[in-house]
């Protein structure tokens, strides 16, 4: 329940600031770009990547922290499988947040 009212109070925080930028008149003279597009689904994307990845983390953690404490005779095996299911996490987290660069990179602002 805490989790989904702090997600709530985030959405909230971004919609209320997102009004004064979606209110402003185009002005072709002036360079500064404004939020719009792939520039803004990227931008999310990279944030929800690093979340999930985050979670992921701890999850593996605290699953392989748990399993040792319970049979510290497996310690080493745990800690391998651990390893290689955070490194696997890490390559598509990688992945996820290049795809965001490059679509940000692509965005007409």
């Amino acid at each position: 329940m805490k989790m989904f009212q702090i997600a709530a109070l985030v959405i909230v925080g971004m919609l209320l600031m997102a009004g004064p930028v979606f209110a402003q008149t185009p002005n072709t003279s002036v360079t500064h770009p404004t939020l719009s597009g792939s520039g803004l689904g990227a931008a999310l994307g990279a944030g929800l990547t690093i979340i999930g990845a985050g979670i992921g983390f701890g999850r593996i953690g605290s699953a392989a922290l748990e399993s040792m404490a319970r049979q510290p005779e497996v310690a080493p095996r745990v800690q391998t499988g651990m390893i290689i299911i955070a490194a696997l996490l890490e390559g598509a987290t990688l992945f996820s947040l290049v795809v965001c660069i490059v679509v940000a990179g692509t965005a007409n602002f």
